[in-house]
């Protein structure tokens, strides 16, 4: 009987023993011992090679596990890297600032436009930058990122002026074309009075204008626009002259001139006689500023005030002016026109003194007289109006010289 062996990966492993067959009695017990040998064997072989195949497998599936991970750790950083940058956010791609934008801001008719702001606004709300237009209109910015900007100009009385977009490139220097300004509208708010209400006015404060402040100067208008005057406001401005006290102490100084004179003799003297000569000049006066301030201005729609001309023009022409609005007056429409007012109530004031004067001195003559004393009176008085303004109180601001 000799050994059989079994080799397998360099190891030699004991099978069994072979030995004749020969016919015995024994045979079928050696057969069964022989086949639990072997079964013994196969699972002896079967325990050897798991052992053999289960170490490399073992490593290989460990090999695969670790590269598993090491793929499922690396692959967000790999694609993060590859997508998106680390630390880039979403900006681009760093750009070296080499682009400029110029333009010059005018108006509509072509002039330049001085210190107006003006904005470059990049697209998608970066910060905008700002600058002032020179002297001659002109505005740069340098240096800027090439991208999509718009223009916004603001200037004083000038509607805001937006430009459209437009884009730079690298390193150009785009000018910005037609950057032209209009003027702003502005909502004003005008308030319109009649011309009544302004007449108003203008008589309230004509009737605080005194010479040396005392003596009224209440018909000299230093508005050359005055307002027309309705009929009724001629009447009560002049009530408002003729009975002021100042003009009543004219009256009587008047009156007592006469007295010393013995003027008008057939009034005599004494207190009778005065009394007498202060309602004669009281009349004359009352019944001249009535007729020559009111009635007839009313009725023939002329303005009675004098309208001051003033230094601006020579001294003749002055003295010709205040000379000849004793002829010469405005109509209410503003043209001139004759002075029919006062010469027709100059002359009716000196008739209706014959109402009044003593007998021996009535007549064509009394009418005459008293018309020419009233023109004189007229003429230096507008003389007076016209070289006086230094020494009237109460002059309005913006006629003040």
């Amino acid at each position: 009987m000799s050994p059989t062996t079994l080799s397998r990966g360099g190891s030699t492993l004991l099978m069994s023993w072979t030995e004749p067959r020969t016919a015995s009695r024994w045979s079928p017990y050696k057969r069964g011992a022989r086949k639990a040998l072997r079964l013994r064997l196969c699972g002896i072989l079967a325990g050897v090679s798991l052992v053999l195949f289960s170490v490399p497998a073992g490593a290989l599936a460990q090999q695969q596990t670790a590269a598993r991970e090491s793929r499922s750790e690396s692959a967000p950083d790999a694609i993060h890297s590859e997508v998106f940058p680390r630390d880039s956010g979403t900006k681009t791609p760093d750009v070296e600032p080499s682009a400029n934008v110029v333009g010059t801001v005018r108006d509509v008719s072509g002039a330049s436009v001085s210190g107006a702001d003006v904005s470059l606004i990049p697209e998608g709300g970066a910060q905008s930058q700002t600058t002032v237009s020179a002297a001659d209109g002109e505005f740069s910015f340098t240096k800027i990122l090439p991208g999509s900007y718009s223009l916004v100009v603001n200037a004083e009385n000038f509607a805001t002026f937006t430009s459209a977009e437009f884009v730079v490139a690298v390193q150009q220097s785009y000018e910005v074309p037609n950057v032209s300004l209009t003027l702003a509208t502005k909502n004003t708010e005008v308030t319109v009075h009649p011309a009544e209400f302004v007449a108003a006015e203008q008589i309230r404060a004509a009737e605080k204008q005194r010479l040396l402040g005392v003596i009224p100067n209440f018909y000299t208008s230093y508005t050359l626009d005055a307002a027309p005057m309705t009929a009724k406001q001629k009447f009560q401005f002049a009530a408002r002259g003729t009975f002021d006290p100042v003009s009543m102490l004219g009256v009587g100084f008047g009156a007592g001139i006469e007295q010393a004179t013995n003027a008008f003799s057939g009034y005599g003297q004494g207190a009778a006689g005065y009394g007498k000569r202060f309602g004669a000049k009281f009349a004359d006066g009352r019944d001249s500023d009535f007729l020559t301030h009111a009635v007839f201005p009313s009725l023939f729609h002329q303005d009675p005030r004098y309208f001051y001309l003033g230094p601006g023009s020579p001294f003749k022409t002055r003295l010709a002016h205040a000379v000849g609005s004793a002829f010469f007056t405005r109509n209410d429409n503003g043209l001139t026109a004759p002075n029919y007012s006062y010469l027709l109530g100059d002359v009716s004031a000196a008739a209706l003194s014959n109402l009044y004067y003593p007998r021996a001195n009535r007549g064509v003559s009394l009418v005459f007289t008293n018309a020419a004393v009233g023109l004189a009176g007229r003429i230096g008085g507008n003389i007076l109006r016209e070289f006086s303004k230094r020494v009237t109180t109460n002059v309005p601001e913006d006629r003040a010289q």
